[in-house]
């Protein structure tokens, strides 16, 4: 993977266990628990059955595409819409989840909802994970098969809230945050898929961001949770 994120062992060496659990946040590759448990808290947010799209069809989440460099902003976001100017880590997380499970096959090209999706990006590179955000885009192939089912899909948040665990080590260590104002927010909510055909459904979906929000600047995406923390 291009531009390969520290690993655990690289990252933090000597600090406290609930700082680390703020930077590592930032990295998205493990969430230290207060206990001292290395590990994400494990979890996807419950699916419910949903009317099967066509063959040809998938959900925006089914095919990673996690190694591919970020386009160029040039290509266009098409549908997708911008980062709004948010700077609550809650409120720029759930605009964000919406962005995540939202996309149009119809006018919107792959390389243009990819730019789209790098937009809300961090600009800071040692704390973005775009891999995590890529790998939500399927492949070429099966975006193309998309399309030709005129596939969409709109989302509807229900809630967004900070996990017990990155709570407790904020109250345990508040300084930890100023690292890099790295937030962990998990947001739940819907999305709702149609397609040409005159087919449709919808599913449950929840996931936890790293979120960024500096002091004094709007927030922005550092990175998608490998596994929803609850």
């Amino acid at each position: 993977m291009p531009n390969r994120f520290p690993s655990l062992a690289d990252y933090g060496v000597g600090w406290s266990a609930n700082r680390r659990i703020l930077v590592v946040a930032v990295t998205i590759t493990a969430l230290i628990a207060v206990a001292g448990t290395v590990a994400w808290f494990t979890g996807r947010g419950e699916q419910h059955d949903q009317p099967s799209p066509p063959a040809a069809s998938a959900t925006a989440t089914s095919s990673p595409s996690s190694g591919e460099a970020a386009p160029e902003p040039s290509a266009g976001p098409g549908s997708l819409p911008g980062p709004p100017p948010i700077s609550e880590p809650v409120a720029y997380a759930k605009a964000a989840a919406v962005m995540l499970w939202s996309y149009d096959t119809r006018d919107t090209a792959r390389d243009q909802q990819l730019a789209g999706m790098r937009a809300w990006m961090t600009q800071e590179a040692e704390y973005t994970d775009w891999a995590s955000v890529a790998s939500q885009v399927p492949d070429p192939l099966l975006w193309s098969r998309m399309a030709d089912n005129g596939q969409h899909a709109t989302a509807t948040v229900t809630e967004g809230h900070y996990p017990s665990a990155f709570k407790q080590a904020l109250a345990e260590d508040p300084a930890a945050i100023t690292e890099a104002y790295i937030y962990a927010v998990t947001v739940n909510g819907t999305q709702h898929i149609a397609w040409t055909a005159g087919g449709g459904g919808a599913e449950e979906r929840a996931v936890t961001l790293a979120v960024q929000c500096r002091p004094g600047h709007d927030c922005t995406l550092a990175g998608i949770a490998p596994r929803v923390v609850p």
